[in-house]
């Protein structure tokens, strides 16, 4: 009976450690950031990534770069390995940052080169060492074609 009396004491105290503790777990997840934030951080700890790229390895120049058929290729080869983190469009995904951003459309095909070889493993991106180097080639060929065209300003536009 005392076993009985002491459980019904205790349980009504246990019930409000459990929902005062809720509450505090509750309010610590609301100072998170939502989840675009998130992505937009991870977005910038893959864009710094770029930057590590060592200066010999910045300044390889893409070899099909004058190649009319590697865009096709490289589309291809992201369709089937990158779009599933970085989107159809690579606009970015749940996984994988924009890769229309500046950071990444600025960036000298060697350093996005560097990038798709040794990946990011820490952050998510794999290393695609394995493909084959024209495929990854064409890959970063693919990637500087989706640079956005500057709009022509509207005087500019009209001068014949």
């Amino acid at each position: 009976m005392k076993l009985t009396l002491s459980l019904l004491l205790v349980s009504p105290v246990l019930l409000c450690v459990s929902v005062a503790l809720a509450n505090g777990q509750n309010a610590a997840n609301d100072n998170k950031p939502n989840d675009d934030k998130r992505k937009d951080n991870k977005g910038a700890e893959i864009y710094a990534e770029l930057a590590k790229a060592p200066e010999k390895a910045r300044k390889r120049v893409n070899p099909l770069e004058s190649d009319p058929e590697a865009v096709a290729a490289g589309r291809l080869l992201f369709e089937d390995h990158c779009a599933e983190c970085h989107g159809d469009k690579a606009e970015g995904g749940k996984k994988g940052p924009n890769l229309r951003a500046p950071e990444v459309q600025n960036a000298t095909p060697g350093a996005l080169f560097w990038l798709l070889t040794n990946g990011v493993v820490r952050k998510g991106m794999p290393v695609w060492s394995k493909l084959p180097e024209p495929q990854r080639w064409q890959l970063v060929r693919y990637l500087k074609s989706l640079r956005v065209a500057q709009p022509v300003p509207a005087e500019a536009a009209s001068k014949p």
